[in-house]
């Protein structure tokens, strides 16, 4: 093991080394993080024995990555997409350990975060409504921060209400008012 390991010594860079730059344009790079979770995530079902079909996609300049079709699938999304959070975390750094740059990729399982955004949107929507009916501010339970972005798109599509978000992590959550 200890032969191993100063092999890997021997070609680790040094500290003050700076990755090489990345060549290409934006569309490029984007497909080529892509590429790079793709493979990571691959390799990741084989020794989980799971089934998935992996697609990767660019849109809104940011890599999509989505798994779909295998019944364990469900069980990498988690209770509230928690496990979900830390498998996409865990894909951005192996991207960010082959290309030396961080990665804003996203990643979904079995269509948990689609699904999601539509409920937060309908939940952002419904919530303006109210505070616009009622003219006073709502404030939401604790929500990740995919989960307030969503939800701040979606009152800022309604007349006379805007959206804060308010607290510190993991408490943090959005709060909708009305337009003075």
């Amino acid at each position: 093991m200890s032969e191993t390991l100063q092999a890997a010594d021997v070609d680790a860079p040094e500290a003050d080394e700076v990755p090489p730059a990345r060549s290409g344009s934006s569309e490029d790079l984007l497909v080529q993080e892509g590429d790079i979770a793709g493979d990571y995530l691959e390799r990741l079902l084989d020794l989980l024995d799971y089934d998935g079909d992996i697609d990767l996609d660019v849109e809104a300049g940011r890599a999509i990555v989505s798994i779909d079709g295998g019944d364990d699938l469900e069980k990498l999304v988690g209770p509230r997409g928690t496990v979900l959070e830390s498998l996409q975390e865990l894909t951005r750094l192996a991207v960010q350990q082959e290309t030396g740059v961080r990665s804003r990729l996203m990643l979904d399982i079995a269509g948990w975060r689609a699904g999601r955004r539509a409920e937060l949107a309908d939940l952002g929507r419904t919530t303006a409504e109210k505070v616009v009916a009622t003219g006073e501010k709502v404030r939401l339970h604790p929500m990740t921060p995919f989960e307030r972005k969503v939800v701040h798109d979606a009152v800022a599509a309604v007349a006379g209400v805007h959206s804060e978000s308010e607290g510190e992590e993991p408490q943090r959550r959005v709060v909708v008012l009305p337009k003075p």
